[in-house]
């Protein structure tokens, strides 16, 4: 598949998720808290766990399910929501201190403090009421079954427990096995549940199923590793966020405990080893699946 029709694809994807975005996150929320969580999530950021929802549900077929194609986009929405609320959160004072975030001043400089706690929190919950409509337009259990993934990847067994590794591990030193814990449920668990809720939305066999998990587990690290490269390797006009934050602030990564070198064979490990997934799960229409591991590994920001 070539990656100029890769483009056109994912283009249209992202407007339709922006759209939707737009329409879910509302600005009439008391007190300015709806311009708060607006800033915090439209018109900025890469969009990937969307795009990783969308075309996981393109190659498992979901537009032929009762429900399939909403659902889909609604998670996509959901799980960018949750995204966004944990990257306000963290840049706050109390946890990375971050000034700079999607090329911008982050919440917390822009709307203080406690608006941007407040932000963050209406955010959570909002990405669950966004995949449970009120009307019968996604089934119930599909609805169930896409809470229960985002939920599990989102709390302490995921992002949250991620999250709390992280702060406990500044100034110490942390082995691979536990540096990749550490990632795979700060960073990992969200972008591999992107993947399955978008397998979710349609009737995806219990082999594809573990292929898209273990692709997911592969691709999530993949952007934890290069991540940590480029914070080290490209500058902050580049990035959108303040580069060698995490040096600076005495954080392990994987290039502090791998080395440089060593970081970037291990980001082309885990592409092969998501490519590798994506040929056991016997999906004919996995192109973008495929693409989006490549463009993963090889981005510059």
């Amino acid at each position: 598949m070539k990656r100029d029709s890769y483009d056109i694809w994912a283009r249209a994807q992202l407007d339709a998720v922006e759209a939707a975005l737009d329409r879910f996150v509302p600005a009439q929320a008391p007190a300015g808290l709806g311009d708060a969580m607006r800033y915090g999530v439209l018109d900025g950021g890469k969009r990937l766990r969307p795009l990783l929802v969308l075309a996981a549900a393109e190659a498992t077929g979901a537009a032929d399910h009762p429900g399939g194609a909403e659902a889909a986009m609604r998670a996509a929405c959901a799980v960018e929501l949750i995204h966004a609320y944990s990257l306000i959160h963290d840049d706050m004072p109390c946890m990375d201190n971050d000034v700079l975030r999607r090329g911008k001043p982050t919440v917390h400089v822009r709307f203080g403090q406690a608006q941007a706690m407040l932000a963050g929190d209406a955010m959570q919950a909002l990405a669950f009421e966004v995949l449970t409509p009120l009307d019968a337009e996604v089934p119930p259990a599909l609805q169930a079954r896409l809470v229960g993934l985002l939920a599990r990847a989102s709390g302490q067994d995921g992002m949250a427990g991620g999250q709390a590794i992280d702060l406990a591990s500044v100034g110490s030193e942390l082995d691979e096995q536990r540096l990749c814990d550490m990632h795979r449920r700060k960073t990992g668990a969200l972008l591999q549940a992107s993947v399955l809720m978008g397998a979710a939305c349609a009737s995806t066999g219990p082999g594809a199923w573990q292929a898209l998990s273990d692709y997911g587990a592969a691709l999530g690290l993949a952007f934890q590793v290069v991540d940590d490269i480029l914070d080290v390797t490209q500058h902050s006009t580049t990035l959108g966020k303040t580069a060698n934050k995490d040096a600076d602030n005495n954080k392990p990564t994987y290039v502090s405990v791998l080395g440089l070198d060593a970081a970037r064979r291990r980001a082309q490990s885990l592409q092969e080893q998501a490519h590798a997934a994506l040929a056991r799960s016997g999906l004919a229409n996995a192109a973008w699946l495929s693409l989006l591991a490549d463009k993963v590994v090889e981005r510059d920001s």
